[in-house]
This record gives structure tokens, C-alpha cells and sequence, in this order.
């Protein structure tokens, strides 16, 4: 289905897995991409995959000039700004041995990155007549997970930027959304099972009802719809893309009242 032709779309984080499902879901659609990532080597390839209506530029999100430069390259190179999809993320977290720089830099990528993308974008979206941003929160935003607290707390902010986002942007005549994605299939569990997927769905079976991890393509699939005019009623809700996940409780799948008797 071609129903984005003539979009153009911003994906930060785009040479992650996720993030490359993202810049192809949106490809399929008919829509120009541009991957926006400091990962130069895999953000080329990502780009070079999707072909001529695609574009990389090398992003810090930390350093606005950077910002400006990757907003300002997709404009000229394919006339305009559609939709924002703030993916890019700092994993770095020691939980309670965080120092005070460590916390500075994820809430400065995580967040504060994407206010800076989003402010990037914006006027070229109302030039546009509108547009759709989705960012990019966690089943972590809601529960307490042992030994992470800089990405919980952080995905958390987003959950709430996304609702001022969706207030002060509903004028302009741009959505904002965002997404909660399970466990889903990476480049860190890929290097720490070998490559393993059935041990990786074996580990996540007990927390999502689904019985699986959750695949690349999935989560972009809700982040297109959101995008799309099929979401066109829908700003300042999170779609929980997770199998199951926040929808179980510490019970999890198993019945725990018969363990009373044993």
C-alpha cells in the first residue's frame, strides 16, 4: 500500500533494528526517509538498502547543530517534514551507581533530543499542514525493572512529553504519540544469545502473554499507523506494542491460587 507518497519522514535511531524496520515500514508506504543516527557505518547501510528515496545523516542528538543540519538536509533534499519518529535512545545505565554525568546524558538524548527534533521539525510541518510525531516510551516507563533507573525514569518523562506535546501541538495540526514496545528482537540479544531466537522467546515467554519476544517489524507497523490518516482521531495516547506485557500482573500466565495447597 503506497498511501505515503509524497511524505517524508525522520527517523532517529534509525540504524538500530528497530529502527531500520521503522525507516522500511515507512519506505513501503511510499515515504522518503531519512535515518538519523551517529552510527555512520550502520545508518549507510540502512539508507542504501531503501534506495534513492532514502538519506542518512550522521545526528548527536546532544548537539542541536547537528539537529538543525539533519532537519535542514531532509528539506532540501526531498522538500518538506511529515513525521518525526524520536527513536534514538542512551542505554547507559548503572542504576543506583549513576553519576550525576550519567543521568545528564540520557535525560539529554532521550528527552531533551527529542524536544530539540521535534522544535527542528515543527515549522516545517505546519508549512506542510500538519504532520504526526511518535516517540518512542517503554513498557519500562511503568514498572520497576532491578538495577535500571536511568532508562525507566527517562522513557516515563517521555510518556508525559508526549501528552504536553500532544496539547500544544494539537493547533498546528500535528498528532503525537507514542509507543511502548516489549521485549523485541535487538542487536544486544542477538550478541548475547549467539544469534539464538528460541532461547530468546524462551526467556521472555513468562512476561508477555504472547509467549515471544516481539519482532523489529511489529513495533514499526504501530508507529506507521500511528503516522498514518487511518490514526487520524488519534494524539496523546500510548499504543503498547508488547505482547501482553503491561497487561499481566506479577501472577503472570500461571494460576498462583493452587500453590496454596502444594
Amino acid at each position: 500500500m503506497q498511501d505515503m507518497q509524497e511524505k517524508v519522514a525522520i527517523v532517529t535511531g534509525g540504524a538500530t533494528l528497530i529502527g531500520a524496520a521503522v525507516a522500511q515500514a515507512f519506505h513501503d508506504r511510499g515515504a522518503a526517509v531519512v535515518i538519523a543516527d551517529i552510527d555512520e557505518e550502520g545508518g549507510a547501510r540502512v539508507a542504501d538498502k531503501l534506495g534513492a528515496r532514502a538519506l542518512f545523516v550522521k545526528t548527536d542528538l546532544s548537539d542541536d547543530t547537528q539537529i538543525a543540519s539533519c532537519v535542514n538536509e531532509a528539506v532540501a533534499q526531498f522538500g518538506g517534514v511529515d513525521f518525526l519518529v524520536n527513536l534514538a535512545c542512551s542505554y547507559v545505565d548503572d542504576g543506583i551507581e549513576a553519576s550525576r554525568d550519567d543521568w545528564h546524558q540520557s535525560y539529554d538524548v532521550n528527552v531533551v533530543g527529542s524536544v530539540m527534533m521535534m522544535k527542528a521539525c515543527r515549522p516545517h510541518m505546519i508549512q506542510r499542514g500538519g504532520g504526526a510525531i511518535v516517540n518512542f516510551s517503554s513498557i519500562s516507563a511503568k514498572v520497576a525493572q532491578t538495577g535500571r533507573w536511568l532508562y525507566p525514569v527517562t522513557k516515563a518523562a517521555i510518556a508525559q512529553l508526549t501528552r504536553n506535546m500532544a496539547m500544544d501541538l494539537a493547533q498546528d495540526r500535528i498528532r503525537v504519540n507514542s509507543v511502548s514496545p516489549g521485549w523485541t528482537w535487538s542487536r544486544i540479544m542477538d550478541e548475547l544469545t549467539g544469534g539464538d531466537r528460541a532461547k530468546t522467546d524462551r526467556v521472555a515467554a513468562p512476561y508477555h502473554l504472547l509467549g515471544r519476544v516481539g519482532d523489529p517489524d511489529e513495533i514499526a507497523q504501530g508507529v506507521v499507523f500511528l503516522c498514518s490518516s487511518n490514526a487520524s482521531f488519534i494524539t496523546g495516547t500510548d499504543l503498547a506494542v508488547d505482547g501482553g506485557y503491561s497487561a499481566m500482573g506479577p501472577e503472570q500466565a500461571v494460576p498462583a491460587i493452587p500453590r496454596l495447597c502444594e
